[in-house]
C-alpha cells in the first residue's frame, strides 16, 4: 500500500512475476479515512488480514519557531495517527487470525534529540509507546506487536531523487558501522518478527540501525 498507484502496480507485477502474490491498494495515510477503505479493500478481495506493518512516514525538517499546525499535523497524522487507526480498523479480522502480528517501523530519531527533528521524533517515539501499548492490550488475544526501529537506509526517503555516492558516504558516516542500511536488511527483521517462530515476542523493539542510536563513531 502506497499513495502512488503506477509504482505499487509495476511492484506488485514484479512479485507476481517471480512466483509470489500481492495485491495493490493506493491510499493516502494523511486522510482520515485511509485505513478504513485500506482495509476494507484487502478483505473484500483476500477475505482475511493477518499482518500488518506499519511503514508509512511523513519528514519534515524545520526549527520549533517554523513549525505551523499543518506541518505538525501532516507529520503526526502519517506517523502515528494512521498506524493506530489501521490497527483499530483490522481488529476484528485479527481476532480471527491464528497467527495476527502488528509490526510498526519507528526510526532511530525516537530515541536521539536533535535540531530540526522536534515532531518527527516525538511522533516516533510515540510510535514505540503505542507499540508497547497495544502489545499489553492485545496480548491475551493472542495478537503480538512489536516494532523494528531503523538508522539511514538507502531508499528515496533518505537520499530523495538523487542517489548521490557523496550522499551515500555522509549518511554512511554517522553510524558506527560505517554504511547506510539496506531495505532487505529491514525486511529481513520485519519478517522475523511476524514469522511463527517468534511467537513468543511481544512489545519488543528491535534497533536495526548499524549502531546509530550510539551517536557518530568518535563522538
Amino acid at each position: 500500500m502506497a499513495r502512488r498507484a503506477d509504482r505499487l502496480q509495476s511492484i506488485s507485477d514484479e512479485i507476481a512475476a517471480s512466483g509470489g502474490r500481492a495485491f495493490a491498494v493506493s491510499a493516502d495515510l494523511s486522510e482520515p479515512r485511509a485505513p478504513w477503505v485500506v482495509v476494507e479493500s484487502v478483505l473484500e478481495a483476500r477475505g482475511r488480514v493477518d499482518v500488518i506493518v506499519n511503514n508509512a512516514a511523513a519528514f519534515r525538517l524545520k526549527p520549533i519557531g517554523d513549525f505551523t499546525l499543518d506541518d505538525f499535523d501532516a507529520v503526526v497524522a502519517v506517523n502515528l495517527r494512521a498506524p493506530y487507526f489501521l490497527v483499530q480498523a483490522a481488529l476484528p479480522a485479527l481476532r480471527k487470525s491464528s497467527g495476527a502480528v502488528v509490526v510498526n517501523v519507528s526510526s532511530a530519531a525516537a530515541v536521539m534529540y536533535r535540531p530540526n527533528q522536534t515532531v518527527y521524533g516525538l511522533a516516533k517515539a510515540a510510535l514505540e509507546h503505542m507499540t508497547m501499548n497495544m502489545a499489553a492490550e492485545l496480548a491475551p488475544e493472542r495478537i503480538r506487536v512489536a516494532c523494528v526501529r531503523p538508522g539511514p537506509v538507502r531508499t528515496e526517503f533518505y537520499l530523495g531523487a538523487e542517489d548521490s555516492d557523496e550522499r551515500l558516504r555522509t549518511l554512511g558516516k554517522l553510524t558506527p558501522l560505517g554504511r547506510m542500511g539496506e531495505p532487505e536488511e529491514i525486511a529481513l527483521w520485519i519478517w522475523h518478527l511476524v514469522d511463527p517462530a517468534a511467537a513468543w515476542v511481544t512489545g519488543a523493539i528491535m534497533s536495526v540501525d548499524g549502531g546509530r542510536i550510539l551517536g557518530p563513531p568518535g563522538a
